[in-house]
């Protein structure tokens, strides 16, 4: 795979573009210290492939060449992610159905004043946790895969304070014939309506309370509302399991450590490939 396509992804215009020890070997390393070992921070990984893998790497640099070639990286796991995903699509996923969510990573609370990687993050609040942050936020839209995890169709990145459905309505103009399912945040009645008559796309949604409805008009529309919302519920809480798995195999939400804008560039993007080889394979 980085003979065809990844060494142009990372390609050095220097003297130094045939390096002793390889962009493969610093990849390698890194994959199989998340994937089998769960070893998650690049120090911890260098530890390891310095004490227990030296046969297989002779020419491991030291801790902080590491550290710089695998922050140079990013675009290449990117790259991995992106091949993967499209390579070994099973065969069950459903394309006429996408799920859709959103989640945060990291970087420091809102309490306080980040300084790492401002130019690709900002303050943002989240909703599942109830507090502001400062980071990053990772949209996944996902095939349905009945009584699997979603396979993701698109892993994006935005800054924090960037609203879902401002997201969405973004990159859904190349999209045609599939019905979104998310959570009540995409509602939004009449451009959906504009989308399924120009383009027949949906969204499904659990319903929100209308603001002013008397308490006569919600008694009525109860059983119905009820039922509706539930079933949508029931049909996107896989994407939810997709990122609860994320974060239980990988610690991708919590970057606080991470101190540049390349390393968590390198930081998210590894360790959503490390992920899904895992997944996939």
């Amino acid at each position: 795979m980085y003979e065809k396509k990844l060494k142009y992804l990372c390609q050095r215009f220097s003297n130094n573009n045939n390096p002793e020890f390889t962009d493969q070997e610093a990849i390698t390393i890194y994959l199989y210290s998340m994937h089998v070992e769960h070893r998650f921070k690049v120090k911890h990984i260098y530890e390891f492939a310095s004490e227990h893998l030296r046969i297989w790497f002779p020419r491991l640099p030291s801790y902080v060449a590491y550290t710089n070639r695998i922050n140079r990286l990013s675009e290449v796991f990117k790259g991995v992610t992106e091949n993967i995903l499209t390579d070994y699509q099973p065969l069950d996923c459903d394309t006429g159905i996408t799920l859709i969510d959103s989640m945060p990573v990291i970087t420091c609370s809102g309490k306080r004043s980040a300084k790492i990687a401002r130019e690709i993050t900002d303050k943002g609040y989240c909703a599942t946790k109830g507090m502001y942050c400062y980071g990053l936020k990772l949209h996944a839209l996902g095939f349905r895969r009945k009584g699997h995890l979603p396979h993701p169709e698109q892993l994006l990145f935005s800054r924090a304070s960037v609203n879902d459905l401002t997201f969405l309505k973004d990159i859904c103009d190349d999209m045609y014939e599939r019905t979104f399912i998310g959570d009540k945040i995409y509602g939004d009645k009449e451009f959906w309506q504009e989308k399924q008559k120009n383009s027949q796309l949906e969204m499904l949604t659990p319903i929100k309370g209308i603001k002013g409805q008397t308490e006569i008009d919600k008694q009525r529309d109860k059983a119905y509302v009820d039922l509706f919302s539930a079933a949508v519920s029931s049909v996107r809480e896989p994407i939810e399991s997709l990122f609860n798995w994320l974060i239980e195999k990988t610690d991708i939400q919590r970057a606080g450590k991470v101190r540049s804008t390349k390393g968590l560039l390198t930081f998210v993007c590894g360790r959503l490939t490390a992920a899904f080889i895992g997944l996939i394979f």
